[in-house]
């Protein structure tokens, strides 16, 4: 088979998908019918072409404000079987997908009816083959107060959500400023992650809170540690993953950094590839995979290596771990 065919059929897993970043226009505007919404855009093409983002600040303005048609149960489980079905086709078998409890109950949507949703579509995800696990996001341009919230929400739902992360607009809103909400959520026995978004203001200091203050597990994009000769090293010793988002880079930084994701994984970095919005930045896993080989000219070998990385830091149980990856090495073998 040739190299796309190889990197869409390849079992795989996406350790950096925003749920609410799935929702593409066409079914925006069926939700928005449903509901009883008028939309800013005459179809759904339209919409889409109004995208135009060239930072951060630029996308989340439109990613929140797409956030609206979002009301009842029923349309966070379409929203997450929409992405479920797509990605099936792509050959996603597994997921640890982050949700933002904070910009629907700040606009009257309860915690309940957002994870409920989202429960019953990873239920049916499994009809299709995929496994998936979820990642409570506390929205960084909130206040602590609000992230302390948010985390008492969720104790009710404790046993569907796998682990922590921190998301939205970096700007003046460094790690340190969850240090406590982050040590409450680990004592809690939630697994941590953050975000350090490419090319930001401060990056490679708060690169460094993750790793020495916070003390995250995996950090999401972090790209900018290559940086920091230092940073890299404490990575690759403490076998701490990144999870790079090729397409979106070059949405909202200088390029998809391709040469960085391979400098970093020839450094022995865990580098893994995933989508992040792929209905704001066109894309899902495989294509973003896709995108980075041309780009950087990797091999088969490495495809899948990339691939492997992403389940060895996924936050499975060591026994489901290893089955899927001795699920990917009967596939290579069977390429051959």
């Amino acid at each position: 088979m040739d190299m796309d065919e190889f990197i869409r059929s390849i079992p795989k897993a996406e350790l950096h998908l925003h749920i609410e970043g799935s929702l593409e226009p066409e079914l925006k505007f069926e939700l928005a019918a449903r509901n009883g919404l008028e939309l800013p855009y005459a179809s759904a093409g339209a919409m889409r072409a109004a995208y135009d983002f060239d930072d951060l600040s630029s996308f989340l303005a439109q990613y929140y404000e797409g956030m609206s048609v979002l009301v009842t149960e029923e349309d966070f489980r379409d929203l997450a079987m929409a992405y479920f079905e797509r990605v099936a086709a792509q050959g996603l078998v597994y997921v640890e997908m982050f949700f933002d409890p904070q910009a629907h109950t700040s606009r009257g949507i309860a915690f309940e009816t957002v994870i409920s949703g989202l429960r019953r579509a990873q239920q049916g995800a499994e009809d299709v083959g995929i496994r998936s696990q979820l990642i409570m996001c506390f929205l960084r341009d909130h206040s602590v107060e609000s992230a302390f919230e948010t985390l008492e929400q969720a104790a009710d739902y404790r046993e569907w959500i796998v682990g922590v992360g921190l998301d939205s607009d970096e700007r003046d809103n460094p790690p340190l400023k969850f240090r406590e909400v982050f040590a409450a959520a680990r004592e809690q026995g939630y697994r941590l992650t953050m975000h350090c978004d490419v090319d930001q203001q401060d990056t490679t200091e708060h690169i460094r809170q993750c790793l020495e203050d916070i003390g995250v597990e995996r950090i999401d994009h972090g790209s900018n540690a290559i940086e920091d000769p230092g940073l890299v090293t404490q990575l690759v010793e403490r076998g701490i993953g990144l999870t790079n988002c090729p397409i979106s880079n070059s949405f909202v930084g200088d390029g998809t950094k391709a040469g960085v994701i391979r400098a970093l994984h020839e450094q022995g970095v865990l580098v893994t590839v995933n989508s992040d919005d792929p209905a704001y930045f066109p894309g899902y896993v495989a294509d973003n995979l896709a995108v980075l080989q041309r780009e950087a000219d990797l091999s088969r070998d490495e495809i899948v290596q990339l691939v492997r990385n992403a389940f060895t830091i996924s936050w499975l149980d060591e026994s489901e771990r290893q089955a899927y990856l001795d699920r990917i090495d009967s596939w290579v073998e069977g390429t051959h």
